[in-house]
């Protein structure tokens, strides 16, 4: 059996619109992303994951959809993203892309054709109603504030269409043969370009289906299914990862080998962000305790952000309130009554020291970690901005002109970088920190460049180490010849921290992230943290 690439993988997610303009025409597109594929390598990034750059309305940051096999011309051609992904892979890094096919745009050829013709063989890609049923608790809009409800009247068809997310954006009935071939027939084109997989928007509602006079599915998951065996079938090594934001003892539905390769593991996410408001360890140990039997470690993709927001849907109310006070303590911070439409380092505050605990945690942890364009530099948001927009501002090169990220006169850059206060451009940048020592960007680089050196740490299970400290997380991973201890304090104050170790007296262990070492004291290791510390101490040294 081939060993699963994804497994050793670092993912970098990347908005194309917002990352580098290379026709100067103030909106990123393909052109720009190829020239930074240096910069990507780097870093030591393995896979990026493209949101949608397909053509689209552009209503809902790409995600509503109009043509799934068209390249939205703002960003280049057919061509220019080929180019893109065979320079890529002549560095080393696979790309993945969004396959959004949870819903399409209401001005998709499909949902039209479906609005003006009844007897249309695409009025069943869709739900309709006339009298759409009393809507069970859990599958109501989820964007509350903005949508009033998941059934919209069209005047055309004369009859109620079904819908999650925002009313321009209609469910598609995933369940009519129909439907799936259409999805087959996307994957099939993508596949055939060299895509290395694809990131499944909305996999948790997928499975979902709505209550009308239609008969339910004895399988609500077979649509996945045919989506996992028909990709498989194209390649083996193709990877899918879905966005399933479900409880630990819903994921086990999705992950049982033939429907997804890894899911994103929103559960986690909360629970470091429990862990970082409340100083306390206790969150990740928990979570992990309760995602053991659940969701293989190796099939997790680990994030601290995404580009919605920081969506606290599987934390108490209470807990959630915890965060809300320590990271968002202004209403304008707060979306949707569940999430955090900021960026990780405004979350955080800015604080370096914690910035640099919140990714050594991110990398050290069991799984595949994924991090979005600008977090790696502490790149701030807009609150300005509506809605989820505050987080996907221009990547902040240098502090050039539009921060590097386009020569187009200030005017026609559509959705500027930060430009004020703690994290203008001007100050937090690419080019102010790469080579810098003890900048966040080369700590984060520090850290990807290690997880490539260290597989042990994508195949081995969670454990930690019992501490007298609640603010110290303590976990490691060994086999015959290796050791390797992960030290986090999670409060500012400094801890001592003592350890039993089943290693030989004198025993030497480094500290991988900096020029530090220490030795095993009669099967003890005792050490002080600083505030916000971390370490990585092991028994071998590592390249940098």
């Amino acid at each position: 059996m081939q060993q699963q690439w994804w497994k050793k993988a670092v993912i970098y997610a990347i908005d194309v619109e917002h990352f580098c303009d290379g026709n100067a025409d103030g909106i990123g597109d393909f052109q720009g992303l190829t020239s930074k594929i240096p910069y990507l390598s780097e870093l030591g990034i393995t896979a990026v994951w493209l949101l949608p750059f397909y053509a689209s309305t552009e209503r809902d940051n790409g995600y509503d959809i109009t043509g799934y096999l068209e390249v939205n011309p703002k960003y280049g051609t057919l061509d220019d993203l080929l180019h893109f992904v065979q320079k890529a892979g002549e560095s080393g890094i696979r790309v993945i892309l969004d396959l959004v096919v949870d819903h399409t745009s209401d001005q998709h050829p499909w949902f039209r054709a479906a609005r003006y013709d009844k007897s249309s063989r695409y009025r069943n890609y869709y739900y309709w109603s006339e009298h759409p049923p009393v809507v069970q608790p859990g599958m109501g809009t989820l964007f509350p504030g903005e949508e009033t409800g998941v059934w919209t009247f069209d005047q055309v068809a004369g009859a109620y269409y079904h819908h999650r997310f925002y009313h321009f954006q209609p469910s598609l009935n995933i369940h009519n043969p129909d439907v799936c071939d259409e999805i087959k027939r996307i994957i099939d084109y993508w596949m055939s370009y060299g895509i290395a997989g694809f990131r499944i928007d909305a996999a948790g509602r997928m499975t979902e289906y709505p209550d009308h006079q239609v008969k339910v599915p004895e399988d609500t998951h077979q649509p996945l299914r045919d989506i996992f065996s028909y990709t498989k079938k194209l390649d083996p090594q193709a990877l899918l990862v879905g966005e399933a934001d479900t409880t630990p003892n819903d994921v086990t539905a999705f992950m049982d080998g033939t429907q997804l390769d890894m899911c994103f593991n929103f559960f986690l996410n909360n629970h470091i962000f429990l862990s970082l408001a409340s100083h306390t360890a206790e969150p990740i140990q928990r979570s992990y305790n309760l995602l053991r039997f659940k969701l293989r470690n190796h099939a997790s993709v680990n994030f601290l952000r995404n580009l919605d927001e920081l969506d606290l849907s599987q934390v108490s109310d209470a807990e959630r309130q915890i965060i809300f006070e320590a990271f968002a303590p202004n209403e304008d911070m707060i979306i949707y009554g569940r999430g955090i439409r900021r960026r990780l380092a405004s979350i955080l505050k800015g604080n370096s020291d914690l910035l640099k605990l919140a990714y050594s945690l991110l990398f050290s942890l069991p799984g595949t970690p994924c991090i979005v364009y600008g977090d790696e530099i502490g790149m701030g948001d807009d609150l300005s901005l509506s809605g989820r927009n505050s987080v996907r501002t221009a990547m902040q090169w240098s502090s050039k002109r539009n921060a590097g990220f386009s020569r187009a006169p200030k005017s026609r850059v559509g959705r500027p970088p930060i430009e004020n206060g703690k994290f203008d451009f001007h100050q937090v940048n690419v080019e102010s920190q790469i080579g810098k020592k003890g900048s966040l960007l080369e700590h984060v680089r520090r850290l990807a460049h290690l997880r490539r050196q260290l597989p042990l740490l994508s195949e081995s299970e969670f454990q930690s180490f019992p501490t007298e400290q609640a603010s110290v997380l303590a976990h490691h991973f060994e086999n015959e010849l290796f050791f390797l201890v992960h030290l986090h304090n999670l409060n500012a104050v400094a801890a001592v921290v003592t350890l039993d170790l089943d290693l030989p007296d004198q025993t030497e262990l480094y500290d991988l992230l900096r020029e530090f070492s220490c030795r095993v004291e009669r099967q003890k290791l005792e050490i002080e943290l600083e505030g916000y510390g971390c370490m990585w101490l092991s028994t071998q040294k590592m390249n940098s």
